[in-house]
């Protein structure tokens, strides 16, 4: 069986509490022989730690998510920089910049807008600098806000490589961060019939700068759409990307783990 990588999973999540194990059986009986844990504040990336300790395929990344960016620290930097020493982590994130849900979007004033935008560029910013400092990559999320996130991560681009996790934006968005050494990853939403566009994006990425990933719990693909996703789905994302790239299993397995493994850190 063709061996493959999830980049991206929240093995911390409640959703898996009550069968860590068997999910990371079936993910490995689904030949999916590593998985990155991802945190999204510091409680969620020290419950990455201990995973990724627990089991010798799971390895884990730190950070702060920005939709929660208003509970985060006024300096996020020690706190983060500690918990990144560990040998058992690979990477900084989920990192990067939202505006898809912003407090207008929940009841808010556009005042509070202005006060959310800034602080997650405020904790972005933070959280590259100790990626950079420690020679660890990032792992970004963005949403409705790409050219704002390019803004303030072209900066740390000869220092730190990203990979823009969960890729739904345009051929075009795609070249501007492969220009800039940097990445994109796909998730299940390849395989929604309704997701033409982001199969065009996929078609135009060179097979040695994309990496596979679930985002589990969500995004299940088809045809577990609508279900809790887990990292054993890899092995259907993986024949749509095949499919879409024209490369076979063999040949998609070879590039992306390729890929993984000089992205993160201690991935071998």
């Amino acid at each position: 069986m063709t061996e493959f990588f999830d980049t991206h999973a929240h093995l911390d999540f409640p959703d898996f509490s009550d069968e860590l194990p068997e999910v990371i059986r079936r993910a490995a009986d689904a030949g999916i022989s590593r998985i990155v844990t991802i945190g999204t504040d510091l409680d969620s990336s020290q419950r990455s730690i201990e995973i990724a300790n627990r089991f010798d395929s799971v390895f884990a990344a730190v950070g702060w998510h920005p939709n929660d960016c208003m509970d985060a620290p006024e300096d996020i930097r020690i706190q983060l920089e500690c918990l990144a020493k560990n040998s058992k982590v690979s990477a900084i994130g989920e990192i990067g910049i939202d505006h898809y849900r912003l407090p207008s979007s929940r009841g808010g004033s556009k005042t509070e807008d202005a006060i959310f935008k800034a602080k997650q560029v405020q904790l972005f910013r933070q959280q590259l600098e100790v990626a950079a400092e420690l020679g660890l990559n990032v792992v970004i999320h963005q949403r409705a806000a790409f050219e704002t996130c390019l803004e303030v991560f072209e900066p740390f681009a000869n220092h730190v490589r990203g990979v823009f996790h969960c890729f739904v934006d345009n051929p075009e968005a795609a070249k501007r961060v492969l220009d800039l050494g940097s990445i994109v990853s796909f998730t299940g939403v390849c395989t929604f019939k309704n997701a033409s566009e982001v199969r065009e994006t996929l078609a135009s990425v060179p097979i040695h700068n994309l990496m596979l990933e679930t985002d589990a719990p969500f995004l299940a693909p088809i045809p577990f759409r609508g279900k809790r996703c887990e990292p054993a789905y890899v092995r259907e994302i993986s024949e749509v990307v095949g499919s879409t790239l024209d490369v076979s299993l063999e040949a998609l397995s070879e590039a992306t783990c390729k890929v993984a493994k000089s992205f993160f850190k201690g991935l071998q």
